[in-house]
Order: structure tokens, then C-alpha cells, then sequence
């Protein structure tokens, strides 16, 4: 890959289903070495936009590249496979008795439970993955038992194991209580900062998960986007605060930000 070459190129997309316009003239790109935030509230078109660039949602108009390799004219479902995803819809279908280590070997070829025993390398690769994730301990241990944030680090093992070029984590803090959270939001930062990580799409209404290794970010409104680029330019109380349709203000703190909404604030809608 040239190494200039946007990891994901997105232009002008829109996706338009009954008369509904979803998403309307999107414009993003990802360049090697940034790990962006996706805000928006509600029925902003996150879940449209994720779906759109991996494969799953065809566009009405517009092109998505993924390593220089435009949509439509390669495979999706080769395409499909430098993406990475964490998504509570996936962990809601993890048999309860797979061991963690079985869970992330299937993430060679991305299948739900191995029809076959994953071979001798998958095994070491996937044992090498867990380490990787500060979780080794879990290898044997059954999806049944395993913790929330456990269960979130295995399944950031399983998208590892086809070695994506982009880690997209859907609301992963969801379901996770704030000592759980604050413990993942600080493996993702470690994780981040690894040598040939790939680039973070972290997608949240919170912005006190966004860890300092995030570089940039993008908010979305009524499927348009609001504003894209470097954090530190894009995250504002006056830009947060268009976003969610309400008053709001912004702080930070060593690195971390925290979002306070105007008790005399109303939602515009």
C-alpha cells in the first residue's frame, strides 16, 4: 500500500431508502495513523455511515475507497476484510461455551463459531492476540463468564486476527459500568499507541471516552456532517452543542474531555 494512500476515502456519499434521504453529501477520509471519534445523537446516521464503508448498505450515490479500492468495481466481501468491527450485535451472537481463544481464531475468517478446530499457527496467533490484550489469562474461559470488558477486548482480538487496516468500535462502552469502562478506555489508549496498530473509529455519544490517542474527530447531524478534522479544532462547546440540538458546554482535563448540558437547555430537533 502506498503509504500516502488514505486508508478510507469516502466522497459524496449518499444513501437514500423510500424517499428518505439517510445520508446526504458525506465527505470523510481516514489517513494512516489517525484514530478518529464519531459523534452524533440519535438518528444521525452513525449506524448508516458504519454500515455504508463496510460493505453492508449500498450507496445511492457517491464513492467509498478502502486502501485505493473503490466499491463496486473489487469484491465487498474482500474489501469487508480489512475492516475491523466491535459491535454489541456481535456479542450478542458468541456461543456461551466458546473459549476466548477459539472466539478469536474466528476471526480469520470471520465466520460465528468454528465449524472446524483452528489450526496450530491460528492457535499461536490468536494465543500471541490475547497476549496482546493484557488477557491471556482468559484464554480458556467460556464466553458465558466472561465480563463485559472482557468480552470486548476478545472481540477486538477477534477482529485483530484478519489484521485489518481500520478497528471499528461501535458504542463499545455500552453495558460497561464506569470502573469497567475507564479500565477499556485505557487499554484502547495503549492499544492505539502499539506499533502497527490499525486506525481507531470510535463511535459514542460520550465524549469522555475519547482517550488522548484519539487525533481527530467527526459529528454528524440529520445525516450530514456537521464538521471533521483535528479533535482539537472540531470538539467545542458551540459545535457539541449544534450536534446534540442543545445548549451545551465543554471542558477538559489532562488530556480528557467532559460535556455538562445547560439545565435550561431545550432540544432543537
Amino acid at each position: 500500500m502506498n503509504r500516502t494512500q488514505p486508508i478510507l476515502d469516502i466522497q459524496n456519499l449518499r444513501i437514500e431508502r423510500g424517499g428518505t434521504v439517510i445520508l446526504r453529501d458525506i465527505t470523510w477520509t481516514v489517513q494512516r495513523g489517525q484514530h478518529w471519534a464519531v459523534l452524533g445523537a440519535n438518528g444521525s446516521g452513525k449506524t448508516s455511515l458504519l454500515s455504508a464503508f463496510t460493505g453492508y448498505l449500498m450507496p445511492t450515490a457517491g464513492e467509498i475507497e478502502l486502501l485505493g479500492k473503490r466499491y463496486g468495481e473489487h469484491d465487498w466481501r474482500a474489501l469487508r476484510c480489512a475492516v475491523g468491527l466491535v459491535s454489541s450485535a456481535l456479542r450478542q451472537r458468541m456461543a456461551d461455551d466458546e473459549p476466548a481463544l477459539l472466539t478469536v481464531a474466528s476471526g480469520r475468517g470471520a465466520v460465528i463459531e468454528l465449524w472446524k478446530p483452528p489450526s496450530t499457527t491460528d492457535r499461536r496467533i490468536a494465543a500471541r492476540i490475547l497476549r496482546l490484550l493484557e488477557c491471556s489469562h482468559l484464554a480458556e474461559r467460556p464466553w458465558a463468564v466472561l465480563s463485559q470488558g472482557e468480552r470486548q477486548r476478545v472481540l477486538i482480538g477477534r477482529a485483530l486476527m484478519a489484521k485489518p487496516c481500520v478497528l471499528i468500535l461501535d458504542e463499545p462502552c455500552a453495558g460497561l459500568d464506569p470502573a469497567a469502562r475507564e479500565h477499556f478506555l485505557q487499554f484502547l489508549n495503549r492499544l492505539a499507541r502499539r506499533p502497527g496498530s490499525p486506525s481507531l473509529v470510535l463511535v459514542t455519544h460520550h465524549v469522555e471516552e475519547i482517550v488522548p490517542t484519539f487525533t481527530h474527530a467527526l459529528l454528524l447531524r440529520r445525516g450530514r456532517v456537521l464538521a471533521a478534522g483535528e479533535k482539537r479544532e472540531v470538539l467545542s462547546s458551540a459545535s457539541l452543542s449544534k450536534t446534540f440540538g442543545c445548549r451545551m458546554s465543554l471542558s477538559k482535563s489532562k488530556g480528557r474531555y467532559a460535556l455538562t448540558v445547560s439545565a435550561t437547555a431545550k432540544r432543537v430537533m
